[in-house]
């Protein structure tokens, strides 16, 4: 499965990199109560930072991104592809981090990041590292007009997809999406929020 596949439409509309500030900007908005992120950091002002960072830096870059509009956005990494944190990425995450959370929060970020990449699939998938919609846009149906050209994709080319889910809010959506618990939650030291790995197998027509 590649970019060719996924057929968009329905008012969504492919991000490059000169779209990188936006979907952070949406993405950091959506994910601002979320119970693992505000652990991780503490502040919004470091939510914003990480979603900044992975959006201009990793996945306007090599993943595949898209908008709704200014209400939602997705980045996912294609199967096959990339979304390690290079040195200079953790540079760049660190040193914010430091100044706007603190050392604990830097720390914190490095033991996740070690964490969802020991238990990253080796087998070939769709990755969605973030889905979400502006706090104003929630609630209206809008997650599933998000994420359905992907899975389409993905039933079309027989094709697994993952995730980690970081709220447990949002477990009965992913469900209805077809994706499944895969195995034990994440948790990157004591009392972390957990992160729940989920697959969804493709669906044959």
């Amino acid at each position: 499965m590649d970019a060719d596949d996924i057929l968009l439409g329905n008012g969504l509309t492919r991000a490059g990199p000169a779209e990188a500030t936006r979907l952070g900007d949406i993405t950091a908005d959506a994910f601002r109560h979320d119970p693992f992120n505000h652990w991780l950091f503490g502040n919004f002002a470091g939510i914003k930072h990480l979603f900044l960072l992975q959006a201009r830096r990793i996945y306007s870059q090599r993943g595949y991104c898209y908008t709704l509009g200014d209400q939602g956005a997705c980045m996912w990494m294609m199967p096959g592809g990339d979304s390690s944190f290079s040195t200079g990425d953790y540079v760049a995450f660190a040193l914010p981090t430091l100044f706007k959370c603190g050392p604990g929060a830097v720390k914190r970020g490095i033991l996740t990041g070690e964490a969802m990449d020991k238990r990253h699939p080796t087998f070939a998938h769709a990755y969605l590292f973030s889905i979400g919609l502006r706090q104003s846009a929630q609630g209206q149906g809008f997650g599933r007009r998000l994420i359905q050209p992907v899975l389409d994709a993905c039933d079309r080319t027989g094709t697994i997809a993952y995730l980690e889910n970081s709220n447990p809010a949002n477990t009965g959506f992913y469900a209805s999406c077809g994706f499944e618990p895969m195995g034990e939650p994440i948790v990157p030291e004591t009392g972390a929020p957990p992160l729940v790995p989920m697959a969804r197998q493709p669906r044959r027509s």
